[in-house]
Formats: C-alpha cells, structure tokens, sequence
C-alpha cells in the first residue's frame, strides 16, 4: 500500500526522491519523508500528512545526496504522525530503511530485541526490522546485505523494503515479499520503486524482482539473489510500456476526472485486436493454450476484492447467460479462508488492476497447491499476479492513478464481455446473435462519448443532492454489480453512506430508510426486468424518495415518477450496465469536488492493497 523510491548514482538524489513520492503518493498519504546519504554521513527528514507537507520542509534545507530513499505511507501499525513516518533508524543511527508490508512476527522480535537493551522510538512493525538487521549486523560480522537477508528469514510476514547504512555507503539493498518493488537501470545508475510510474521519466529499462528475491546496488554494478538460499538469480530487464503523459493530469483538475473520460479510449483498446466483428467471436491470445481446459472445467470461481470484485459479479452474469457456464464469485479475503472444492478440474479467475493485491495473490497461490488452473485479468504487465497465474488477459486501461477506481473497471468489464463471447458462440451461441453483442461491444466507444456530453446534467443532480447523508442504488440482474459498484464510488470519495441493492430486495430492509432527504438511483434498462424496475420506483416514490433513474430509453411513466433522468445510449441490453456505470462515476465525482473532498486521495484509502 506504501509508496516506496529509491535512487542510487551520481545525481542529487532529493528531487528524484521527491518526484517520485508524488507519483506514488496514490498508494499512501498519511505522512512521507525521505533520508540520504553524502560525505558528510545520512540525513532525513519525515512529516505527517501529505508529500507536499515534507516538501515545505524540505525546501528550507540545503539536503543533498547521490544515495537516497524515500516513502509515503498507508499506516498499518501505529497512528500516522512524525515519528511513525519511514524512514526508519536503528539505535545506532547508522542504519535507514522504509517499507511496505506487515511484519506479522514483531512484537516477538521486539521483545528480543527490548531485553538486549534496544530502545523504541516508534509504534511500528518498520521499526522492529530495522532494529533486527542492526542487531546481526554488529554482532555477526556480516556484510550489511548479508545482515539484511539472515533478518529477512527471521521475519514473517509482506515486506517491499529499501535499506542503506553509514558504514557502507556505497550499497544500497532492496527486497520484496508480497509487496512489489521494480527496478529502474539507468546509465550507472539505478532507481527503485514500488510501480514503474517514479522511474518512467529516467529510463524504460525495468527489472521486476520476484516474491522472495533481494537486490544489493553497488558502483560495480547490481546483483539479485534469493532471500532463502542466497542463489544468484540472473533476470533480463524489460522496457516500460506507458508514457509520461499516461501519469500527468494534463488539463483536467483531478485524476479521476481524467480517467474517467479516457474510457472512450481504453475500453476500444481493451478489445482491440481481440474482437472479430465479422464471425461474432473474440481471439483470447493470452488463453488460448487453455481453452479446453476452461470449457471443460467443472468449477470455475472468479475471485477479487472491491471494484474488481463487482466487475467479476457482472463476469458471472455475463458466462452464465451467453457461455452457459457456472461461476462462483468470492471476495479473494474470504475465499482464501474458506474451504472451497477445488481440484485439477477447477479455473480459477483473479481479477486486480494492480495484479498485486495481497488477498487476490493468496487465493490463486491456494488453489495451484489443489492444482486448479489460475487465470489472471489485470492492468500491468510484470506483476505479481501476471506472473504467477498459467495464463491471463491483460487490460489495456494504462496507468490509473485515482485511488477510486473508473477505467479499470470497465476494461475489467470489457475483457469478461470478451470471455463471454468467446465461450458463447463455443457453446451454442448462434453468429447472428454474436455478431450483434460484438458490434455493441466495438460501438461502446461512441456511447461513452454520449455519455461524457452529458455531464453537465449531471453535476446538476450533485447540486440538487449535495445535502443528503445517505445514498441507495438499485438495479436488477447484471445491473445489480452497478448499484454496488455506484455505492462503492461515492462512498469511497465523497464520505456519503451509500448502499447497493437489487432492487426487488428493497423491500426487505433498506426501505425503511426511504424518505424525503433520500436520493434512490435507479438502474432502469428497456429489457426483461423494466416493468419490474418500474414498479419499485414507484414504491419509492410514494414514500416521498428523491428518484434519480439512469435509463436507455425515457418514457412518460419515467418522466411522470422520476425526479432526474440520466441518459444513457440505447445499445445492446447487456451492454448498458457497462455505459450506466460511467454516469454512475461522474456523479459521484461531482458530489466530491462540491463537498471539498480531495477526489484522488480519498481519506484512509490507498490505491494497491498490497496487505491482508
């Protein structure tokens, strides 16, 4: 969830530090510091809050440095303030290191620790590590990234971490379990980071450490080696997809607001190349040695966490209905705590955007041990579950920086139509109907577009809703995922409590909060379920709810009962969930900029979850 960067070469490593903070300040922001090393010895300074908050101290220092590390933080152990900040020191003040991760074992190791005479300056786990690598170091006599490895097998537990000491100034050491870090090789020098997104603008030569591998930095060059056998490990470095302009804003004012609109991009380039308009099909590259093997299975389980987890619920939807195969959904933290039936005749389906989500890699690391094939869906190329998975789909959404997810998600949604397709016209889905749901597919694109002229419409609406405290969502079959994925963005940015529902289970429960401060969106499409939609709007409505309903077609018992009508373009009835979805987003966007919460950086969230 941290952020994590470090630099080693010849240049002042501050402002490289100090960039690359505020790329990565998505995936934390509760404090951020920075340490370095020079002739003079090692220097940092930390702060709670924001990175612009250690920029203002930052600019009023003269801090220099050719070896650096720098971190943002998502607090795990201990309250987010100065002292809880990274980097971290041992008491001998020699040693420096940030992290990302949970060290599960600490208070253990602590208390070892405590009766050798160590004394604790803070309230984290960080700090135990920095304290136990100290410790073998100036006892055993090692090397430093010697001593770095003998702690990493003592603890248990995630770490990415980046470490330095004064004693050897010239070495800087890196390593990963469970949370990811990558590795930037420039021209005789290197960067580190937890994402590629601090490193893009130095050098597109990348290197992705894998779980359980450690690299020590030198002037001679760098070497990787396994954390448990202390093997050497010889990796290619591979080039950087994504340009700098993917990770700016641009002129738009918040991240979100960029990505939102950029759907009209990604959700084509997620389908280009994959899509046979002609014969109604789809081509699956990244599958296509597994084929039999998923249409043969007996159990297929999609498995997630949040936003993801909505768009595998729709994924359900969609393989049931035109592939005629069962699935079963699982939020990745539970799945991996149960005890499902899995065996050789079991595909699984892991869906991250960041293909590093902790929960999400612990199911699929599950089910290879019972020998189901693991199929991973997710955004970037080189990660963990990208790797880890048999086979995979990736999303060609590019870089998400808004901790809210948008265009993740419907490339999400867009591969799963894919999937769907594909195995449908397998199993009995005839070319007319293909051909019909792939041309509403491809014309996604233009439909979004509708959509995005639309906004003024909708920042209407979050005027006229501004002052409710509570939000439902409704919508039946495949729309149901929208509700949730609709309440789940407005909670998740603008702090209001929102609920999703399928609508005809509003009547057991959620209707009784329904009164005149209540806005209820409706998810009402031209299709089986409308009449049905229809008449639980009415029932909201005489209970005096403010009806907000997101439709393909407005009709006069619409426009009679609703108290706002969003448009959404007639297409193919199971592609509208994926377009009511959009509106769904700019709303809740809106809500945000107008109650003054900071959109990008909703408060105690971060972008990659990389710990249980």
């Amino acid at each position: 969830m941290c952020g994590i960067v470090g630099y080693f070469g010849k240049q002042d490593a501050v402002p490289i530090l100090m960039k690359g903070l505020k790329r990565l300040e998505y995936r934390g922001y509760d404090s951020a510091g920075i340490a370095v090393l020079n002739g003079d010895g090692s220097h940092s300074f930390k702060k709670a809050g924001k990175v612009s908050e250690l920029d203002k101290v930052i600019d009023d220092t003269i801090l220099k440095g050719s070896i650096g590390i720098g971190h943002t933080r998502w607090a795990t152990h201990g309250e987010p303030n100065d002292i809880n900040a990274h980097p971290h020191w041992d008491h001998t003040g020699n040693i420096a290191i940030i992290h990302n991760g949970i060290i599960e074992n600490y208070s253990v190791l602590k208390k070892v620790l405590e009766e050798k005479g160590i004394q604790f300056k803070s309230d984290t786990d960080t700090e135990v590590l920095v304290q136990l690598i100290s410790d073998i170091y100036y006892s055993d006599g090692l090397e430093f990234d010697q001593a770095v490895q003998v702690a990493l097998n003592e603890v248990v537990g995630a770490y990415g971490i980046v470490t330095f000491c004064n004693d050897e100034p010239e070495k800087l050491v890196a390593a990963r379990l469970g949370s990811p870090l990558v590795l930037g090789i420039g021209d005789n020098e290197y960067f580190i980071a937890s994402d590629a997104s601090p490193i893009v603008d130095h050098t597109r030569n990348v290197v992705y450490l894998d779980e359980g591998e450690m690299v020590t930095i030198t002037n001679n060059g760098h070497g990787i080696r396994s954390i448990s056998d202390n093997s050497i490990i010889n990796k290619t470095a591979t080039e950087i997809e994504f340009s700098i302009e993917e990770i700016e804003k641009g002129d738009f004012p918040h991240y979100m607001l960029k990505e939102i609109h950029e759907q009209t991009k990604t959700i084509t380039d997620t389908m280009r190349g994959r899509l046979n308009l002609d014969e109604g099909t789809a081509f699956l590259g990244g599958v296509s040695e597994y084929i039999d093997r998923i249409q043969k299975a007996n159990r297929i389980y999609i498995t997630a966490c949040g936003t993801s987890w909505h768009a595998g619920l729709m994924g359900k939807y969609l393989l049931e209905e035109f592939a005629g195969i069962p699935v079963h959904v699982e939020y990745a933290s539970e799945f991996r705590y149960s005890t499902p039936i899995i065996d050789s005749h079991t595909v699984i389906i892991a869906i991250s955007q960041s293909g590093e989500t902790a929960d999400t890699l612990s199911a699929i690391r599950m089910a290879k041990e019972y020998g189901a094939l693991t199929v991973g869906i997710c955004n970037v190329v080189g990660s963990s579950i990208a790797r880890e998975t048999d086979c995979g789909i990736y999303t060609h959404a590019g870089p998400e920086i808004g901790v809210a997810s948008t265009k993740a998600f419907t490339a999400q949604l867009s591969v799963l139509y894919l999937l769907a397709l594909y195995f449908g016209r397998k199993n009995g889905m005839s070319k007319s109907a293909g051909q019909k749901l792939a041309k509403a597919m491809w014309d996604m694109n233009k439909q979004v577009e509708e959509v995005m002229a639309n906004t003024d419409e909708i920042e209407s609406i979050a005027w006229e809703t501004l002052k409710a405290d509570n939000f439902l969502y409704l919508g039946r079959g495949m729309n149901f995922p929208v509700a949730l994925e609709g309440a789940l963005k407005l909670k998740e940015i603008s702090y209001i409590h929102a609920e999703g529902y399928p609508a005809a289970e509003m009547k057991h429960g959620p209707i009784a909060l329904i009164d005149e401060n209540m806005p209820v969106v409706f998810l009402a499409p031209h299709d089986r379920t409308f009449d049905k939609v229809l008449s639980n709007i009415q029932e909201v409505k005489a209970r005096k709810g403010v009806i907000i309903t997101v439709t393909d077609k407005r009709t006069k018992d619409l426009e009679k009962i609703s108290d706002y009508i969003i448009d959404v373009p007639s297409t193919h009835p199971r592609t509208f969930p994926l377009l009511a979805s959009i509106p769904l987003q700019l709303l809740a966007y809106h809500l945000a900029v107008l109650r003054g919460c900071d959109v990008d950086r909703p408060r105690n969230l971060a972008k990659s979850v990389t710990v249980e």
